[in-house]
């Protein structure tokens, strides 16, 4: 069970971020942050307690605040981006990690390698971890060596067409996991129950799962259908504006 949840509020700047999918326009700032106030409420309807982060106009992207760092019940993480434009955002993240964990039991992903938290995810004491643009042979090798003191195992998983790991995958506990495009046939993950999320809803793939509730995209009935007949609570968020810069649920938080 979650007890605490970072986010960061988005900055003007945001409308600048990095995406893949011009074709989707430029964020409405305002509609971003009536989406991002949301999100927290649903959040807290979870029963967490949120830590809200100030906006950085010189980091376009950071409301993503998943990526500069790991949260587990073990130890936290900070990465190291993939993203150059992104790579400051880890010197914010550090003091606010310091709240929540002893300094000892802080890590750092350094040069050469890199990794961006959302190319991993964890199942139990499994941590699967993309092989990605932004995430490298190197940083999971670090990865590996950080969680191995702790008795954890990470699995590399190689990715061809999707940026992040969890933009097509997610896990859900209770031994189902959602499944999308080239992650569906994936053999690390043969030993799930997997629901297979068609083509034309495959960003809905990037639910969250936050003690027994997921929260599900708005607009997507079809993956809302299949999480609520896993006999899970559900809460549909509206992303739509994050959608614009490559963004998702989970992208927007860190969930410890």
């Amino acid at each position: 069970m979650f007890q605490h949840v970072i986010v960061k509020t988005p900055c003007k700047a945001m409308v600048n971020g990095i995406t893949d999918h011009p074709e989707l326009g430029t964020p409405d700032y305002e509609k971003a942050l009536a989406q991002h106030a949301a999100y927290i409420e649903a959040l807290k309807q979870c029963g967490v307690d949120v830590t809200v982060l100030p906006p950085d106009e010189a980091y376009p992207d950071s409301c993503f605040v998943e990526d500069p760092a790991i949260v587990t019940k073990y130890c936290a993480i900070v990465t190291n981006p993939g993203a150059a434009t992104r790579k400051g955002e880890t010197a914010a993240i550090e003091p606010v990690l310091e709240k929540f964990y002893p300094r000892e039991k802080i890590f750092h992903i350094t040069d050469p390698g890199t990794l961006e938290g959302g190319d991993v995810m964890m199942c139990g004491d499994t941590f699967y971890v993309g092989r990605s643009a932004r995430t490298n042979e190197a940083g999971i090798q670090q990865l590996s060596e950080i969680l191995g003191q702790f008795g954890c195992k990470v699995v590399e998983v190689p990715l061809t067409e999707v940026l992040h790991l969890k933009t097509g995958v997610v896990y859900l506990e209770n031994n189902n996991m959602l499944t999308a495009g080239e992650f569906c046939d994936k053999p690390a993950f043969a030993g799930y129950n997997k629901v297979t999320i068609p083509a034309e809803e495959a960003y809905a793939a990037n639910c969250i799962w936050v003690n027994g509730t997921v929260l599900v995209p708005e607009g997507y009935p079809t993956v809302l259908k299949a999480v609520q007949e896993l006999g899970y609570k559900t809460i549909v968020c509206d992303t739509s504006e994050y959608r614009k810069i490559d963004g998702g649920l989970s992208c927007l938080s860190l969930r410890f």
